[in-house]
């Protein structure tokens, strides 16, 4: 266990450790297969001790989750005119696609922001804001604002974690990466307790649409 932690903490105190949050943060945005925020939690458990820069651990993360969030929007954007083509209007995946653009439109930003804490939602919800012609500009705005929020939040709760338990780094380890899984948990219990308020509105798609937020 020692000889693990030794190695982990030899990983994430590396200047290249910028380098790895930024790449998997990117990464994590266009395909979630592994969630960016486990490193950052973990890189801020140990930044707590005094490496890495905890201000550079935000930096990272931010910036790759805005890179990749761009550039997930940006294949929606292109793959729009296909997507029209295929969603014909009077089709059920035309009426999906509509809602979808109608929703975003309006929500657009809350919709951003909350998924991006959502492993898999911010993918869909990025490719989705791109495919229906959200504005770029605005897009650039939210998701600037969401990818700071996000990266400063998963660090704060990891340098957090790394001062409780500072004499015990694995014990901090822990109890970090314990909150990241249980904000995800909430973020997840929000975002669907937001969509079944919003079908009681009838504001939702239509029962044949799938929710743009995952």
């Amino acid at each position: 266990m020692d000889g693990l932690l030794a190695l982990v903490e030899g990983a994430v105190t590396t200047p290249w450790i910028y380098l790895a949050l930024f790449a998997l943060a990117a990464l994590d945005s266009v395909v979630p297969v592994a969630p960016g925020e486990s490193l950052v939690v973990t890189a801020a458990v140990f930044s707590a001790t005094g490496a890495p820069e905890p201000l550079l651990v935000v930096a990272a993360a931010a910036l790759g989750a805005f890179v990749g969030d761009h550039a997930s929007y940006l294949v929606g954007r292109s793959a729009s005119g296909s997507l029209e083509r295929w969603m014909r209007p009077g089709t059920r995946q035309g009426a999906a696609f509509a809602w979808a653009g109608r929703t975003l439109q309006g929500r657009g930003g809350v919709i951003l922001l909350a998924s991006r804490y959502v492993p898999g939602a911010r993918t869909a919800t990025t490719l989705t804001m791109g495919a229906t012609g959200y504005p770029l500009q605005r897009f650039t705005a939210f998701d600037a604002g969401g990818a700071l929020l996000w990266g400063g939040g998963w660090t704060l709760i990891g340098y957090l974690g790394g001062q409780a338990f500072g004499d015990d780094p694995l014990l901090g380890l822990a109890a970090g990466l314990g909150m990241a899984a249980a904000m995800t948990v909430l973020a997840e219990v929000a975002r669907r307790l937001w969509g079944r308020r919003a079908r009681r509105r009838g504001t939702a798609a239509p029962d044949e649409a799938v929710d743009p937020a995952g």
